[in-house]
């Protein structure tokens, strides 16, 4: 599936701003199943000092610094991007989940490293004994880890309200299990607290969900937003995409741009200003399918 993604942050300031500093991930990922063709990135007024680069994780982020007075800030992303995923695998023919944790545990190899950063506590996810329970209702001994994993997602789905009214970026894990309300942040990371709550690795993927329309109505311009999601290691180096909010494998409608631990990681834009302290911010989003041959 071929995309155009448009991106748009503005801040506005209650008054002159001498200079701010800001870090930002909205250049979608290159890896196996998607690639990024084209991808430009506007701010205005025009950065000091621009530089981009992979991080820890690989994902590529743009650090910038505007050193001029002003009382607009706007970043604008415009990607054109590739998604291939392929189909997962049958749930109940994955390997039984406990073989998964050991694997994990195994010698100390590069590559096993590199999946076991992701079964440890984060600085936005922990654990706790209410929810290693709830956790082990639907990863009985013995089960398929995939088919565990979907069940324990459908579980969140069916018991939790998304509610954007809520929840904050800084509402711990432990609040959200307690208020059954939340976000695509907060599921997100609630469920990856609960596959590392019993020795599973679990990463934070953002990004962006195409938004389809019922039957016969218009794709509304903007419906779209910044989505975030997970996916949950499966052996072999397989790692599958589970979207909690929606109840569903990821699959061609989902566009990543990064992963990491949790949110803090990738944060889509974050940065630090001088001065006021009234702000207004606010974000558009656009995900628009394209013809086969564009």
């Amino acid at each position: 599936m071929k995309y155009k993604v448009t991106h748009k942050t503005t801040y506005t300031y209650g008054e002159t701003v001498p200079v701010c500093h800001n870090q930002v991930y909205l250049a979608p990922r290159e890896f196996k199943h998607q690639s990024c063709r084209t991808h430009r990135l506007s701010i205005k007024p025009t950065p000091t000092v621009s530089e981009s680069r992979d991080d820890y994780f690989g994902n590529e982020t743009c650090f910038f610094s505007v050193e001029e007075s002003h009382r607009r800030l706007s970043v604008t992303a415009i990607s054109r991007v590739d998604v291939r995923t392929p189909p997962p695998p049958d749930p109940s023919k994955t390997p039984a989940w406990e073989a998964i944790v050991q694997d994990i545990l195994g010698p100390a190899t590069s590559a096993r490293i590199g999946i076991r950063q992701f079964a440890f506590p984060s600085p936005s996810i922990h654990w706790f004994p209410e929810l290693e329970t709830y956790t082990r209702e639907s990863f009985s001994p013995g089960r398929p880890i995939l088919e565990a994993t979907i069940e324990l997602m459908s579980r969140i789905y069916t018991e939790f309200k998304y509610d954007p009214t809520v929840t904050t970026v800084q509402t711990p894990v432990d609040e959200v299990f307690r208020l059954r309300h939340g976000v695509c942040q907060d599921f997100a990371h609630l469920m990856i607290a609960s596959l590392r709550s019993i020795g599973l690795a679990a990463r934070y993927v953002s990004g962006y969900l195409r938004t389809i329309p019922p039957p016969g109505e218009k794709k509304l311009v903007g419906a779209d937003a910044t989505h975030a999601w997970l996916a949950v290691y499966c052996g072999g180096r397989l790692w599958i995409g589970v979207d909690p909010t929606n109840n569903c494998i990821v699959g061609d409608d989902h566009i990543t741009l990064a992963w990491g631990r949790d949110y803090t990681d990738v944060c889509p834009i974050k940065g630090v200003y001088v001065g006021s302290s009234i702000q207004n911010l606010t974000v558009a989003v656009d995900v628009v399918p394209l013809a086969a041959t564009s």
